[in-house]
């Protein structure tokens, strides 16, 4: 309805092809888990979803040179990503973008390191932040993206940037929870 509507068949094909090419590395780091999937998004994913996630992906594990990470330093690559996002679409909290399901997602996430919380909880409650976000964008305009272009129109409709964000995040709370 608002532009969107090849979005999940571009994220099936990019994640798909994800999990060929983590099939076959032979991963030393975090970080090149990471690496290969920003890279395999970037060039599987059609529209601007592929750089915009690829680009994320690529800063989070550029922010994780080691063999594992600790939830302070998945903290910092989440961040790196949310800030590759918006480098590249210039979108802020508001645009019905991904950012309006990331950025909070992120904010949730230190907000419970902060207060002495493990990486399943921090990440449980990044997960429900996104989805919260997500939900948010359907009374909004789209000011960034392929919905911007449909101005009022857009309003109603959930952002499939900020769904995909939010099922990304909710599968980041599944591999890490209890």
């Amino acid at each position: 309805a608002i532009g969107d509507a090849d979005h999940g068949v571009n994220m099936r094909r990019g994640f798909t092809a994800v999990l060929a090419k983590l099939a076959e590395l032979d991963a030393k780091t975090v970080g090149e888990v990471f690496l290969t999937t920003g890279n395999t998004l970037i060039s599987s994913v059609g529209g601007a979803t592929g750089p915009l996630y690829g680009s994320a992906f690529r800063a989070i594990g550029n922010a994780l040179p080691e063999p594992a990470a600790e939830p302070k330093q998945l903290l910092t690559a989440l961040t790196e990503g949310l800030a590759a996002i918006q480098r590249l679409g210039a979108a802020v909290p508001g645009d019905k973008t991904i950012v309006d399901a990331y950025a909070p997602a992120v904010a949730a996430f230190d907000r419970q390191l902060s207060q002495g919380a493990d990486l399943a909880s921090a990440a449980g409650s990044a997960a429900a932040a996104a989805e919260d976000g997500m939900r948010a964008t359907t009374p909004l305009q789209a000011r960034k993206g392929r919905a911007s272009y449909l101005g009022p129109r857009s309003v109603g409709h959930q952002d499939a940037g900020a769904t995909s964000t939010a099922l990304i995040f909710r599968a980041l709370a599944e591999v890490v929870g209890p």
